[in-house]
């Protein structure tokens, strides 16, 4: 086996397997900033295989998302529509969450995927790869110039990405699914009088 190989089977338990590696790991990410770019990926394994390259108009950016519960924020107070529901728990999932607010700090890069990389009873972490649209060296390889095609455009907020797509329930096909292409939304209005 290559060392990426060994590397994935570390992770696949790091609490028990990185053991203090995995605490200094997660202390210091505390201490740092919310989104931070970074210049080297934490797992080079993860990220080669989501389509990472140690080459220019690509890098990654750890972002940290506040455990819990994802409730809307509560109104100040006074009167509220009846469809106001502060209590309906969001269908993003952390990752997703993770990747949006990743991308406002990099509007002008695209979202190409990411991966979790360690978490507490507060915060989770995952590892963001971007995909500068507009670099020269991205345009030039066959492997990722389609992120420049402007149909990719602010994908992650409109569930384009691997995250996205679970959560719009795209990683199911055939028999059971019939009804979540291309949107769920879309299936249900079909019926509908315009």
């Amino acid at each position: 086996m290559g060392m990426q190989t060994y590397l994935g089977e570390l992770w696949k338990q790091p609490k028990e397997n990185l053991g203090p590696v995995w605490r200094e790991h997660l202390m210091a990410w505390r201490r740092e900033p919310a989104t931070l770019r970074l210049e080297h990926p934490t797992r080079i394994d993860r990220a080669r295989s989501l389509g990472f390259r140690a080459k220019q108009g690509i890098f990654v950016v750890r972002q940290r998302v506040a455990a819990g519960g994802h409730k809307r924020p509560d109104f100040d107070g006074g009167r509220h529509s009846t469809n106001f529901r502060t209590t309906m728990i969001l269908t993003k999932n952390y990752r997703l969450i993770a990747e949006e607010r990743a991308n406002k700090h990099f509007p002008n890069c695209e979202v190409l995927n990411s991966y979790y990389v360690g978490g507490d009873s507060k915060h989770y972490w995952y590892e963001v790869i971007f995909v500068d649209r507009a670099h020269p060296a991205v345009r030039a390889d066959k492997r990722i110039s389609w992120m420049t095609n402007p149909v990719q455009r602010g994908r992650v907020y409109r569930g384009r990405t691997s995250a996205g797509r679970k959560i719009r329930g795209l990683r199911h096909k055939g028999k059971g699914a019939e009804n979540i292409r291309p949107s769920k939304d879309a299936h249900n209005n079909l019926g509908r009088a315009h």
